[in-house]
């Protein structure tokens, strides 16, 4: 799957459509990610930013992860995702990158995700932030719109890799929720036009700390 300015209109036609669910509790700590769609650094393919986190962080250490963090007093969602984005990674990325969002995502850590998408229609140049990231993944469309996934058994809700995950063969083995649970829906609504909601998924209990 080519990266065009057709595919960028058509993702954001799809996200358009979809009537997200917006979480308003105050007391929940407020998080945000960034979803990026671009060339893959070949420029062949469209693709997405997968990170994997550093090994020594004190929360989710070694975790996949799209690039993002808890929001800063007084910060809009989409703020928060780009600022995370350009401190992880490198990028610098402006309000018209964004093409939309996604349903806001509640983790068993505690917090409520949104998931911010943005397009970029060349190859991004990055520059890791090793103290946070450790290593960079580009996710084919191709792949993500073919991923195998697996749900969660909530009878096994004790087992420490219980959870629902997709496999990304880039990566290797499985990526579970709430990562996981951002990326499918993702596919589910950009890629497939399917109104698929991702909010009831299980997550294992490594991703609750």
């Amino acid at each position: 799957m080519q990266y065009s300015a057709a595919l960028k209109d058509r993702i954001t036609q799809c996200l358009t459509r979809l009537d997200r669910i917006v979480h308003t509790d105050t007391a929940l700590p407020r998080a945000a990610v960034t979803l990026l769609v671009s060339p893959t650094p070949d420029n062949r393919e469209a693709s997405v930013l997968l990170t994997r986190r550093a090994a020594h962080l004190r929360r989710h250490a070694g975790q996949y992860a799209l690039p993002g963090g808890r929001a800063d007093e007084g910060e809009s969602t989409i703020t928060t995702a780009l600022r995370e984005c350009h401190e992880e990674i490198g990028l610098a990325l402006h309000d018209h990158h964004v093409v939309g969002l996604l349903d806001d995502f509640i983790t068993r850590s505690g917090f409520c995700i949104t998931p911010v998408v943005a397009c970029t229609d060349v190859a991004p140049t990055l520059t890791v932030d090793e103290a946070e990231v450790e290593k960079i993944f580009h996710i084919t469309l191709e792949e993500l719109a073919s991923a195998a996934t697996q749900p969660g058994e909530k009878e096994r809700s004790d087992s420490d890799t219980d959870g629902f995950s997709i496999m990304l063969p880039t990566v290797g083995h499985r990526i579970y929720a709430p990562t996981a649970a951002i990326l499918f829906q993702f596919r589910e609504v950009a890629l497939l036009d399917r109104r698929t909601r991702v909010h009831d998924l299980e997550q294992p209990r490594f991703a609750w700390k």
